[in-house]
């Protein structure tokens, strides 16, 4: 399952602080009749941390129940076990065909609490897991000791990391190293927008994207251009899209994606939840600018 293109779509916030269900119903129909290969729903795009477990339990209905039928993967971090604990049933319940699961924290967690948390959530788990290394928002950084000690649990069948380098030679060795120490049976995903491109030419088995979530054209090409061995071509359709990778890097690609969402009529112009905000006038007008630049307006 965890394979080709994963998107990531927003869990829009109505006016009365509340989830945007039409809006985020909407999100996740789009998807499945764009062809994406999964649908990563309550990831960091879709605003898990701020959201009640009641909240969480409802969102990851609504997306099974609007997926016809793709598999959805559901975000279970929280910062007490006992919370994760909880969300994990209720995405099983809820009928996710797998869970995502990040190491949030207040307190800096150690690399034997990270692995203490995975073994924990694992031990009773029915359904696959995706070890989810996100520094930027939880600031843990798993070496690769503790990838390959995770990955042996129960129910790991994915790792998802944030990004490879750059250049074409060493992000291969980057995911060969990857290969050699982590079990046969665990994909490698590579997040990042600007590194999908790079890290499925690598040799990722997945790309889990931001992106896609809301504009799954633009994604699709690029992964299905590396899945049959085009490098060059899913080269030339992420650079193509540049202009987007820089306003990400420059603001974030969550207040990013959420003004694309908001310009494609897609959800309200202010549906992030508080105390997060969205792009002020002139930052949104970038965003639009670009879109009309890219001709992704009606996508």
């Amino acid at each position: 399952m965890f394979t080709g293109l994963s998107a990531f779509p927003l869990t829009p916030i109505a006016a009365d602080g509340s989830i945007d269900e039409e809006a985020f119903a909407l999100l996740v129909r789009r998807l499945a009749a764009a062809g994406v290969d999964s649908i990563g729903a309550l990831g960091s795009t879709g605003s898990y941390a701020y959201l009640t477990l009641q909240e969480r339990a409802h969102a990851a209905r609504i997306a099974v129940e609007q997926a016809d039928g793709v598999p959805v993967v559901v975000g279970i971090g929280a910062l007490r076990t006992r919370d994760v604990l909880a969300a994990a049933e209720d995405a099983q319940k809820a009928g996710a065909a797998g869970v995502l699961l990040a190491p949030v924290s207040y307190q800096p967690l150690t690399d034997e609490e990270v692995f203490g948390l995975y073994e924990d959530v694992t031990a009773d788990l029915s359904v696959p897991l995706v070890v989810y290394d996100n520094p930027r928002t939880t600031r843990f950084t798993f070496t690769d000791e503790l990838y390959a000690r995770v990955a042996r649990l129960p129910r790991v069948a994915s790792v998802k990391i944030p990004g490879v380098p750059a250049d074409p030679a060493p992000a291969r060795a980057r995911v060969e190293r990857l290969r050699e120490i982590l079990p046969p049976h665990v994909t490698v995903g590579v997040s990042g927008d600007a590194f999908g491109a790079a890290g499925l030419t690598a040799g990722c088995d997945a790309w889990f994207s931001v992106t896609a979530g809301t504009l799954p054209g633009p994604a699709l090409a690029i992964t299905r251009a590396a899945q049959a061995g085009r490098a060059d071509r899913a080269r030339e359709e992420s650079e193509r899209l540049q202009p987007l990778w820089d306003l990400f890097a420059r603001h974030g690609s969550l207040r990013v994606i959420a003004a694309v969402s908001a310009e494609l009529g897609l959800t309200p112009h202010d549906s992030l939840p508080r105390p997060l905000r969205g792009l002020s006038g002139d930052e949104h007008q970038q965003v639009a600018d670009v879109l009309r630049r890219l001709g992704l307006v009606e996508m």
